[in-house]
């Protein structure tokens, strides 16, 4: 198997996300079955109403008709973050985040070429990390995509 080296360059002609819709059925359902760990990940149903829905959809917010996150890195930063701080689940949200990221990554051409526990131990800092941190933190986030994202 030969690696890939890192995509320089993530901008996308059009980002594909993932819609509320599908999100229980791709990222909590990858997450809930492959990454129970110590802690069982709860049913969906009980995740804060709302709190799911606002991070799916900051990264997407627009100003003035212009993105508010403008690269493909800073959209997947932004929500890799949210997923976590924000809280939207009872339980597992780390994990949450991380079949989030690569489902993200995966619905573009793009993958990590990082194993899914090293992305487990950058949300391990992020939810370590104060609030207020929140702009070191997703330079950090990009940073690590920019090194380790590849074409699929």
């Amino acid at each position: 198997m030969t690696l890939k080296k890192p995509t320089r360059n993530l901008r996308l002609s059009k980002v594909v996300w993932i819609k509320f819709e599908d999100f229980e059925n791709i990222c909590f359902r990858l997450a809930q079955e492959h990454l129970k760990f110590d802690q069982p990940i709860p049913d969906f149903i009980t995740r804060n109403p709302g709190v799911l829905e606002s991070c799916l959809r900051t990264p997407l917010q627009k100003f003035n008709k212009k993105d508010l996150y403008v690269s493909f890195e800073d959209k997947i930063s932004v929500l890799f973050f949210l997923l976590i701080k924000n809280h939207p689940f009872i339980n597992g949200n780390k994990r949450i985040a991380v079949t989030t990221m690569l489902a993200v990554l995966y619905l573009n051409g793009k993958w990590i070429k990082k194993k899914p526990m090293k992305i487990y131990l950058l949300a391990k800092d992020v939810s370590r990390s104060d609030r207020e941190d929140m702009d070191q933190q997703l330079r950090n986030i990009k940073e690590f995509l920019t090194r380790n994202v590849i074409d699929r």
